[in-house]
């Protein structure tokens, strides 16, 4: 059996994960969730260890995107025998906006007011006494997908009367209190193995497609700056316990520090972590291979 398969969809976000893996010659496969079917029956997983790397941003790329079969296939292949990473339990967190900033609440950290519907005929009642500017964000986004800002409950209630809110393609929204970001940045926190890995500030100049990676740069699209920052060590616990508590083993967290009161208010769990562009000129050192380094112990801790 194969020691390592990866399963993505994007064609071009993970050329330099694909090289990394062949420099250090581990026996793995790439696997396209495009033309793949499993037997609900069959009980040999395609690998001993499954990288989950399916974005929630594919169902913008294509209407038959992979989101929910992705969830079935990595449960099966759990339930035979694989280790699977980023699997069904890490995805249903990062397809649900509403789960995350449940599951950040619940360990004590400060998200931005929040209520979430199913109804878009349910933002104006469900958007009263929060303070406005407020933003309507599809439930499963991706890229800044699905997020409107509307400065009066006026403004939003037009919307939903001429159908122009956002849609969510599992159809839940969320209502949230647009929090302005302190020197207009946020900070992603990126973890391995649950644990610390970098760090960068982000600055989408008004944006709210905050990517990263070099794949994500696309004409047409406002530039972000971007820079490696030590968040304070209550922040960098704070993302650790996030995605131990969402079963997260690749991913990213993103917090921001609301202008108005000082607060560091956690808003968004990535498990998809394609890596910062340019590392050796962010970072300074490429967060490759330290993934690499993981990959290769938990395959050798699976053959054991």
């Amino acid at each position: 059996m194969t020691d390592l398969a990866l399963l993505y969809e994007h064609p071009a976000w993970f050329a330099a994960t694909f090289a990394a893996l062949d420099a250090r010659g581990i026996d793995w496969r790439a696997i396209h969730a495009d033309g793949l079917s499993f037997d609900p029956a069959g009980t040999e997983p395609p690998a001993r260890v499954i990288l989950n790397r399916v974005a929630m941003s594919s169902f913008l790329r294509a209407p038959e995107h992979p989101i929910f079969f992705t969830a079935a296939a990595l449960a099966h292949w759990q339930a035979h025998g694989a280790r699977v990473l980023n699997g069904a339990d890490a995805l249903a967190i990062d397809a649900s906006k509403a789960r995350q900033l449940s599951l950040i609440a619940g360990l004590g950290l400060a998200v931005p007011a929040t209520r979430i519907v199913h109804r878009a005929a349910d933002l104006v009642a469900a958007a009263d006494g929060l303070c406005f500017p407020i933003v309507v964000k599809a439930n499963i986004g991706g890229s800044g997908a699905g997020i409107v800002r509307y400065d009066d409950a006026g403004t939003l209630a037009a919307a939903v009367a001429d159908g122009t809110t956002p849609d969510s393609i599992d159809r839940v929204l969320m209502v949230q209190e647009y929090v302005p970001a302190r020197g207009g940045s946020i900070t992603r926190i990126e973890t391995l193995g649950g644990r610390f890995l970098y760090a960068i500030e982000v600055d989408g100049g008004g944006s709210f497609d905050l990517c990263p990676a070099d794949a994500c740069a696309v004409p047409g699209k406002p530039a972000i700056t971007m820079k490696a920052v030590d968040p304070a060590p209550e922040l960098i616990a704070a993302a650790e316990a996030i995605v131990q508590a969402a079963n997260i083993d690749v991913g990213g967290v993103e917090v921001m520090i609301d202008d108005r009161d000082g607060t560091p208010r956690f808003y968004d769990i990535n498990a998809l972590s394609n890596f910062v562009a340019n590392p050796l000129g962010v970072l300074g050192w490429d967060p490759h291979d330290r993934l690499i380094d993981w990959l290769e112990a938990i395959i050798a801790e699976v053959k054991a």
